[in-house]
């Protein structure tokens, strides 16, 4: 097989067919994935949840992980805030002439090991090839469906006065992560991203409490984005305690030479959760007992007030209002 990819390898002939079976199917094959048009699926009565994610990470190799990984995270955890079990994705590739077929390899093979680990599987996909220049390196873009665990209930909409606000573990080090990967300010920083599956995190949320409000993915825009969304929606305040935030201190170090606030950077593998605050300690101790949530804390509550705002008391007890997000803090970071 040749060592780059070619235009050859998009144009549906035998190269295209070669570069689906030693490369994606090598690694996706299960009684479910297809050569037809189209997967065949059973699905048992209930609710859906169906999710597309689209993936132009740069670069597409970093501390922690890679655009394959990411792909699979990215929809399967989209999939979950829902309260839905992933059960099914479809991948699609829009790969650059020229990239090279070992790199190709090891990102379908971080896609294989993250989707057993996340119970789900790959059923139908499709590749394609640009010219040289007009896309860099490699996009993805999976589509998930899960099926909704029975008498869950999810969304930005249902926060409620009185309700914890958690995060399920320290804040903005996949962007930071992807700031440090591109090398643009001569900062070296041991700072891993934090990209992972969480769907087992969820289970067991859900299992410790019966009335979970709202669970979302803290990705673009960080946890601060995600605050103000659900503030919004539900029409509610939202009061954090900033020293109550977990930070990695590597990443508090690299905000602190760039004037960043770690809340608005991205997450690849941390929940906001809010639920009632007789349940809080249930959750707290069921995702401490998680491979990716260990560092699970409460860090406010929703309010009655200042509805559509986020009010964070500071280190020294006064209350500001979180900036709200805007602008392009950092481009493509998912």
């Amino acid at each position: 097989m040749a060592k780059t990819v070619t235009l050859a390898h998009g144009a549906g002939g035998k190269q295209t067919s070669e570069l689906i079976h030693e490369v994606f199917e090598a690694h996706f094959k299960n009684p479910l994935f297809t050569a037809d048009d189209a997967a065949v699926l059973d699905i048992e009565p209930g609710k859906l949840a169906m999710s597309t994610d689209g993936f132009i990470v740069s670069p597409y190799e970093f501390p922690g992980g890679n655009v394959g990984k990411l792909s699979i995270c990215g929809t399967v955890n989209d999939l979950a805030c829902m309260g839905a079990q992933p059960l099914y994705l479809t991948c699609a590739f829009v790969i650059e002439e020229g990239f090279p077929m070992d790199k190709l390899e090891e990102i379908a093979a971080a896609m294989e090991k993250t989707a057993a680990e996340a119970g789900v599987r790959i059923v139908a996909g499709d590749t394609k090839v640009a010219g040289k220049g007009q896309v860099d390196g490699v996009f993805i873009t999976t589509t998930g469906i899960g099926r909704i665990r029975e008498g869950v209930k999810t969304g930005g909409a249902l926060a409620r006065p009185g309700d914890a606000v958690i995060v399920t573990g320290d804040v903005g080090r996949h962007g930071c992560t992807i700031l440090l990967a591109r090398n643009e300010y001569g900062i070296v920083a041991d700072v891993d991203s934090d990209c992972a599956p969480l769907w087992g995190a969820v289970d067991s949320v859900l299992a410790a409490a019966s009335d979970v409000h709202v669970i979302r993915d803290a990705t673009r825009g960080g946890v601060g984005t995600v605050l103000y969304e659900i503030a919004e929606q539900s029409t509610v305040g939202i009061r954090i305690d900033a020293p109550a935030v977990p930070v990695d201190p590597a990443v508090k170090g690299v905000c602190g030479m760039l004037g960043l606030e770690p809340l608005y950077l991205a997450c690849e593998g941390r929940l906001v959760i809010i639920v009632p605050q007789e349940d809080k300690d249930a959750v707290l101790a069921a995702l401490r007992q998680g491979k990716y949530t260990k560092g699970a804390a409460v860090i406010g509550e929703v309010t009655a007030e200042n509805p559509g705002k986020v009010v964070m008391t500071t280190e020294i007890g006064a209350e500001t209002l979180l900036p709200q997000p805007g602008g392009e803090l950092l481009p493509r970071i998912c």
